[in-house]
């Protein structure tokens, strides 16, 4: 049985993560926030309810419940008049590289990310058809960390989580993996990632002869 590759979104195959920081930024300042990298790099594979719990946390900003899904959706739709804007030219290096090696390979591939929107960001970027699943925060109801994103994913590709390796760039996603007792595949430094088996900058990078 040949290994499965599971793929977080954000941070490894493109750079959304940015425009996730302007719409949080333009929400939070709402609020008399000031959203700083620091922050940003904490929002990091989370959903975007605890993102926004995150967020108003750090004034101690109180909504209630119907401010709060008007909050949600008000991020989400500058999110998706960012999202518009995307391409194929967003992919972050060594991705291109990467399909075709795992294609040449016939690896199966799966998709696990925290965002909504991730089959919407697929098709901006021209890698709709490449997975044989995807799984996101619309189909689960724990986020990363929890470990069912990429056990969900695993089980679409028929694969036991000991023969799978993931791909993250954040924490939480690592954690998720670790929780799934799969192989994790660090996009970062080991300062950024201690947890993670292996680290490389990006997919071009990757060594399949580890797999």
């Amino acid at each position: 049985m040949k290994p499965g590759l599971i793929l977080d979104l954000d941070g490894v195959i493109c750079d959304t993560a940015h425009f996730h920081y302007l719409a949080w930024s333009e929400l939070a300042s709402e609020y008399g926030i000031i959203l700083t990298e620091a922050h940003n790099e904490a929002l990091k594979g989370v959903s975007r309810n605890d993102s926004l719990t995150y967020i108003l946390a750090i004034n101690g900003t109180q909504l209630s419940d119907d401010e709060f899904q008007s909050a949600l959706t008000k991020k989400n739709n500058r999110y998706l008049e960012f999202v518009q804007e995307m391409g194929p030219q967003h992919l972050l290096p060594g991705v291109a590289y990467f399909f075709q090696e795992a294609k040449s390979k016939k690896l199966p591939l799966a998709l696990g990310s925290a965002s909504k929107n991730a089959v919407l960001v697929l098709e901006r970027i021209g890698l709709a058809d490449v997975f044989q699943a995807i799984v996101d925060a619309n189909t689960v109801k724990n986020g990363k960390p929890h470990p069912e994103t990429f056990l969900k994913a695993a089980e679409l590709l028929g694969i036991p989580p000991t023969q799978c390796w993931v791909f993250e760039d954040s924490a939480a996603g690592i954690q998720a993996a670790i929780a799934g007792e799969m192989n994790t595949i660090g996009i970062g430094t080991p300062e950024a990632l201690p947890l993670a088996q292996r680290h490389i900058p990006n997919l071009g990078a990757f060594d399949f002869n580890w797999l």
